[in-house]
């Protein structure tokens, strides 16, 4: 016999509320407790419950797409951004689709016109470096969906965001290094231009300013964010005359790059240099030595730019204002710190 088809009558008696409660919890998340939509998400999962979104949408008038525009997929930063995005919105009814916006072959026209043609009711941006001109077109007539920003953004830019007190991460960087004992610090940046880096500086050098520690130019090297830019630093720093002995990268992948081009020279972490990485991707637990980093929620980033693109969807009003959010960030103290020799 076959089984039948679950409703939102059975979501609502596994999850213990409203059939009301159940439509809020799908349509409009933030107007129920977190505990409330946790229970109604989680039943959702339990019993199979499917929502009809082709006839929703067409009631609505919209297309139920979320688009998220990413700036490297190669990057394993941002797949829980993406999973975290894909888990809220898949309970709610909404696709995602995701465009890499650094291909050769994906120039601002073109970007400009599969945004428009995909009728995507909003877009999250995880790229800070959206040509300005494509972020302009939000005024036109055929302008763009609206966008909210998650994790990367651009500065001064009108748009909501959801991101992390990045200064504050680096700060807790120089300060764990300080705790060791380390008195040379430096600093592995990302690209130049970009915000992340531009935050991470700011909270690397005032950090370093309160605790009465040098500030020198040649402790401070340019970097990318990649795994090579993190070992041309380690050799730029192997070339000094007066080593940092604690060095803090603004990225993972630069951290465990400087890391790997230390130990090709007979050295090591913590022995030589204690590094200290930023985001805590998969790999920094798995690194040897594991990574000490700043621990970024990547899952609940991408959740909360999801459920606040949903709120505005379902703002049918249109009146309501919607803030930045500012999520925490954490120390993860693992082997590649020591103190200071």
């Amino acid at each position: 016999m076959d089984r039948k088809t679950p409703n939102i009558q059975d979501v609502a008696r596994m999850a213990g509320v409203s059939t009301a409660t159940v439509s809020r919890a799908i349509s409009n998340p933030s107007v129920v407790s977190e505990a409330t939509r946790e229970a109604v998400f989680d039943a959702i999962r339990r019993t199979g419950y499917h929502i009809n979104m082709v006839a929703r949408n067409l009631r609505r008038g919209r297309t139920g797409a979320i688009v998220v525009l990413v700036p490297n997929l190669g990057n394993p930063f941002f797949s829980l951004i993406l999973a975290g995005i894909e888990q809220a919105a898949a309970p709610a009814g909404f696709s995602v689709l995701i465009v890499d916006t650094k291909q050769p072959h994906t120039d601002q026209d073109q970007l400009f016109t599969y945004l428009h043609t995909t009728r995507a009711d909003e877009l999250i941006s995880l790229d800070g470096a959206l040509p300005p001109d494509l972020l302009a077109r939000q005024g036109e007539a055929n302008a763009l969906p609206p966008l909210v920003f998650a994790c990367e953004w651009a500065d001064e830019s009108p748009f909501v965001k959801v991101v992390i007190d990045n200064e504050a991460g680096a700060a807790m960087a120089i300060r764990h290094l300080h705790e060791l004992g380390h008195r040379r610090i430096g600093h592995v940046q990302g690209p130049r231009g970009n915000v992340l880096t531009e935050k991470r500086l700011a909270g690397t050098q005032k950090a370093l300013e309160e605790l009465g520690l040098p500030v020198r130019p040649e402790w401070f090297f340019a970097g990318d964010f990649s795994l090579h830019s993190g070992a041309e630093a380690a050799r730029q720093w192997m070339a000094l005359e007066e080593r940092p002995t604690g060095v803090f990268c603004a990225s993972d992948q630069m951290a465990c790059g400087f890391i790997s081009e230390i130990v090709s020279a007979g050295m090591s972490a913590p022995r030589d240099v204690s590094v200290v990485g930023f985001d805590d991707i998969d790999i920094a637990r798995h690194f040897i030595p594991a990574l000490t980093t700043i621990h970024q929620p990547r899952v609940a980033i991408g959740q909360a730019a999801a459920r606040l693109l949903i709120e505005r969807i379902n703002d049918d009003s249109g009146g309501k204002a919607f803030m930045d959010q500012t999520l925490p960030v954490e120390l993860i103290v693992r082997q590649s710190t020591g103190p200071a020799r």
